[in-house]
């Protein structure tokens, strides 16, 4: 492996055994990993018995942890990066670490494996030449309709990211703004309890309303008719 260069590297979404013979070589050759969530990410390093220093990386210490992952870099230590689930930098920390060692001109490479908003949208079985991902839906109720009314004009499919807790009131949205639109909750995507649940807003709504969801979800919105 090259020196001083940071590994952006892709984990299982759900399934400790989704992950690349490549990712689990450069995660072993580290000499240090940087985890979203150091709790949830040493499970999957003992899955596969990988034992390596490891570092917090979140939102609340992105800026500070930033400089010192840049600083090992600079004493030429190998930094792998990682999140809870998938491709950092996609609706997790990365971005900002990824930046900076462009502005540093320090090398970092991508090592990719699973993705939740291919898998969601694959799975939803909507049209696939096209989509608009969004990340996650906003929590106020208004920015959230704002961006559901987006999606109901948009030509392309588009896929969301959406807590269980906000599920119902998202739906519902849906039910008023696009009524007649298709729509496709994953659910639990890899896990033993994996759900593509599609149909109609209000159909799901009430599926929901009696069975509340669980676990992590992506949101699909079919493409509006050109």
């Amino acid at each position: 492996m090259l020196q001083a260069m940071l590994f952006v590297v892709a984990t299982p979404i759900g399934n400790l055994g989704d992950i690349t013979l490549r990712a689990i070589e450069t995660l072993r050759s580290a000499d240090l990993i940087a985890a979203e969530d150091t709790r949830h990410s040493l499970i999957l390093l003992r899955h596969h018995g990988i034992q390596k220093p490891v570092v917090s990386y979140h939102q609340h210490n992105e800026a500070k942890r930033t400089a010192e992952l840049v600083e090992r870099l600079a004493q030429e230590q190998n930094v792998a990066l990682i999140t809870d689930a998938g491709m950092p930098g996609l609706s997790d920390p990365g971005a900002r670490l990824i930046r900076e060692c462009m502005n540093r001109e320090i090398p970092f490479t991508i090592i990719p494996g699973p993705s939740a908003i291919l898998t969601g949208l694959v799975g939803s079985g909507f049209e696939m030449e096209k989509f608009c991902f969004r990340g996650f839906l906003p929590v106020k109720s208004g920015r959230r309709e704002r961006e559901l009314r987006e999606a109901a004009n948009r030509t392309e499919t588009t896929v969301f990211f959406e807590s269980p807790y906000r599920l119902n009131k998202t739906l519902a949205a849906c039910a008023e703004i696009m009524s007649d639109r298709q729509i496709c909750v994953a659910r639990e995507l890899t896990k033993k309890f994996e759900e593509f649940r599609r149909g109609l807003a209000g159909e799901l709504l009430e599926h929901y309303q009696a069975h509340p969801p669980k676990g992590e979800i992506v949101l699909i919105v079919a493409a509006a008719a050109s």
